[in-house]
């Protein structure tokens, strides 16, 4: 890797979905009535979700998504981040820009005109908490590759991307061409594999990203880490993807999480927490703190412990974002 001389104005640069979140209270009846599957993620097209928008009360607005979820909890905890998705210039798109923008994350990806609107996931809390989720992917599924700053991510210590946002082929070469500008500028490329789903359709793309010394963190639970490499038993699959990549780190709910970096072995247990109350976004904001230690130089149990801390926070309320003061949790204030 060729090291590059540009200043490095962000700590993390992230590529993933830009969904706003839309949350409202709801009423059993209400669930039923609009025919949904209560408690469950559905994937609705354009008209679905104008209907459900709708049919919602007042409502919370914010920007969403699992690698801006991410750079949320980087930014609380005083990292510089930067993001590239794709909005609509529509109502929705300027929601997702104002917000992020407001959490002193900067975003310049250019709106895109006319259809399909920007991604939406439209959230149904009923009296019992539980959370029931209808998400329209919209505008997210078509960020070129001419939408990317490679200036932003050579000015980056680390790149993060979205396993998400494999699917759709737009987003998949603009991550493509984003890895090779990393590459290129000495900036690590961090990469979340989202979900074993994801796995299952792109595992060998990004078994060969691996092999081919692509990675330099890699973000996964014990589910995703067997769904990738084949091997059921922990500690197998471990060591085999450890041999490929520099830095691993795997979370396994309650077991805590574990980690290896450069040949060095890591692993805390769960932040304990007086109640699990929605667990959307423990893993986008464990990979934060990972991060934020990561790109400040701390050991690797601290980078793990700080990761473990941004996840209990964000399971003991309902939404994906951080609402308590990170900084003093952390104790890094």
């Amino acid at each position: 890797m060729t090291a590059s001389p540009a200043p490095r104005r962000f700590d993390v640069i992230a590529i993933g979905n830009a969904i706003v979140d839309i949350m409202a209270p709801a009423t059993d009846d209400q669930v039923a009535a609009l025919g949904l599957a209560k408690g469950g993620m559905t994937l609705v097209d354009s008209d679905r979700a104008a209907t459900l928008y709708d049919a919602m009360g007042p409502a919370r607005e914010i920007s969403g998504g699992s690698a801006a979820n991410t750079l949320a909890g980087l930014a609380a905890l005083g990292a510089d981040c930067a993001f590239i998705g794709q909005v609509a210039d529509d109502q929705f798109g300027r929601v997702f820009a104002h917000d992020i923008r407001a959490g002193q994350i900067a975003f310049d990806t250019a709106a895109r005109a006319g259809q399909p609107q920007t991604a939406q996931c439209l959230i149904f809390v009923t009296p019992d908490g539980q959370r029931t989720m209808n998400t329209f992917l919209g505008a997210s599924q078509f960020l070129p590759a001419a939408a990317l700053d490679e200036t932003m991510i050579a000015a980056s210590r680390v790149l993060y991307l979205e396993g998400y946002l494999w699917d759709p082929e737009e987003p998949r070469a603009a991550m493509r061409k984003a890895i090779a500008a990393a590459r290129a500028a000495g900036t690590q490329v961090a990469f979340t594999l989202s979900d074993a789903f994801v796995i299952s359709r792109h595992g060998d793309d990004f078994r060969a990203l691996i092999a081919n010394g692509e990675i330099d963190i890699l973000f996964a639970n014990e589910h995703e880490l067997a769904a990738l490499t084949g091997e059921d038993d922990f500690h197998t699959g471990m060591a085999k993807i450890c041999a490929q990549v520099p830095t691993v780190v795997v979370t396994r709910g309650s077991e805590g999480a574990h980690a290896r970096r450069d040949g060095a072995d890591a692993h805390v247990p769960a932040e304990p927490i007086k109640r699990v109350v929605d667990t959307t976004g423990a893993g986008d904001l464990f990979a934060a703190g990972f991060l934020y230690g990561h790109v400040r130089g701390l050991a690797l149990e601290e980078c793990l412990r700080l990761g473990a801390v941004c996840a209990a926070e964000v399971i003991s309320h309902y939404g994906a974002r951080p609402e308590a003061d990170l900084k003093a949790l952390t104790g890094i204030a």
